[in-house]
C-alpha cells in the first residue's frame, strides 16, 4: 500500500502535527458535520458547536488514533482492533462516516499545512487515511 519512503514521511509528519492535534481534529470534525450533517447524530450527547471543548477533545482523540496507526502501519489492523470493536458493536457508527471523515481530514491538513502539504504528502496521506478508514470498517463485513 505505502512505500517505505511514504511510511517514513507519514510517521514524521504526524509526529510534528501531534502538538496541534486538537485543532486539526476539531477542524476535520466540523467540516464533516457541515458537509455530512447526518454524521452529527452520533454526537447528539456532546456540544459540537465550533470552538466547543467536546469538539476539541474528540478531535484530539481521533488524531491520536491516526498517529498511533501511522506509527504502526505494518500492523494497522491489530492497532485499530479496539476501535473497530467500539465503533462497530458499541457505537454502531455507519462505516461510510470513516471515509467521509478521511476526506475532511485531508482538507483540514491542507488548510493547516498550506504549502507544506505537498502533492507527495497529499498522496501518502490519502492512501493512509483510506487504509485507516477501511480497517475501521472491517468489523462490519
Amino acid at each position: 500500500m505505502l512505500s517505505k519512503k511514504e511510511k517514513e514521511l507519514l510517521e514524521n509528519e504526524w509526529e510534528q502535527l501531534t502538538p496541534v492535534a486538537e485543532y486539526i481534529g476539531a477542524d476535520a470534525l466540523l467540516r464533516m458535520f457541515t458537509t455530512f450533517p447526518g454524521s452529527k447524530t452520533y454526537f447528539s450527547h456532546l456540544d459540537i458547536s465550533p470552538g466547543s471543548d467536546h469538539l476539541f477533545i474528540h478531535g484530539k482523540k481521533i488524531v491520536q488514533a491516526i498517529v498511533e496507526g501511522a506509527q504502526n502501519i505494518s500492523s494497522l489492523t491489530e492497532t485499530l482492533a479496539p476501535l473497530q470493536t467500539l465503533h462497530a458493536y458499541v457505537l454502531r457508527i455507519d462505516p461510510s462516516n470513516f471515509k467521509n471523515f478521511s476526506h475532511c481530514m485531508l482538507v483540514a491538513l491542507a488548510v493547516h499545512m498550506g504549502e507544506d502539504f505537498t502533492e507527495v504528502l497529499h498522496a501518502a496521506m490519502d492512501k493512509y487515511l483510506s487504509a485507516f478508514a477501511a480497517v475501521l470498517a472491517e468489523k462490519y463485513r
